[in-house]
């Protein structure tokens, strides 16, 4: 049987909590590499912005006869990506860090990439392929956070849960349809939303 480790005495709390008060949330009792968190965060930050624009592309791009069923699915999974991108950056400020918004770096740091698509199937398989990097990425980062930041690995496990499904809808999107998805689908004239 693993033996438990004792708990910390109350007056050792108090007093750490007197401690570096400047810090915040951030406790004596913070396990993690706190400088590994954060760049890792931010790369999460950069992954999920890329995708709110991807996402956003592709919803106003979006032309042929499924198209209106698909940006709806563009749509709804950038907003996703945008509360997903929110949540990061409130928790790289509790962390005690800056979330790094700057646009012209935003590619760089992402682990995702922004690929445009020329078909409504081809914006479907790009965000599918990005849905699945995030996927990975979120899982390397819960196990490499373990149980040294449990609160930053819930959130990611959470959004983790999110990607699955967006990855989950978006392979259903390209089983779903038919042939005639593979046509241009930036051909035509602005439809009605």
């Amino acid at each position: 049987m693993h033996k438990k480790s004792p708990l910390t005495k109350v007056q050792v709390l108090r007093a750490r909590a007197r401690a570096n008060i400047d810090e915040g949330a951030v406790t004596a009792g913070y396990a993690a590499d706190r400088t590994a968190v954060l760049r890792l965060l931010d790369e999460s930050l950069a992954t999920e912005l890329i995708c709110v624009l991807r996402y956003r592309r592709h919803y106003f791009m979006a032309r042929g006869i499924h198209s209106q069923t698909v940006a709806q699915e563009f749509l709804e999974h950038s907003n996703e990506e945008q509360g997903h991108a929110d949540r990061i950056a409130e928790r790289i400020v509790q962390l005690g860090g800056e979330p790094d918004f700057a646009p012209d770096t935003l590619v760089r740091r992402s682990h995702a990439e922004y690929v445009a698509g020329d078909t409504l199937a081809g914006m479907i398989r790009e965000d599918l392929v990005a849905e699945r990097i995030a996927i990975d990425s979120y899982r390397d980062i819960i196990r490499y956070l373990g149980d040294e930041d449990p609160t930053t690995r819930r959130l990611l496990e959470e959004i983790l849960a999110v990607e699955e499904q967006h990855a989950d809808e978006l392979a259903d999107l390209l089983v779903a349809f038919p042939a005639e998805i593979a046509e241009p689908a930036l051909a035509g004239a602005h439809r009605q939303r």
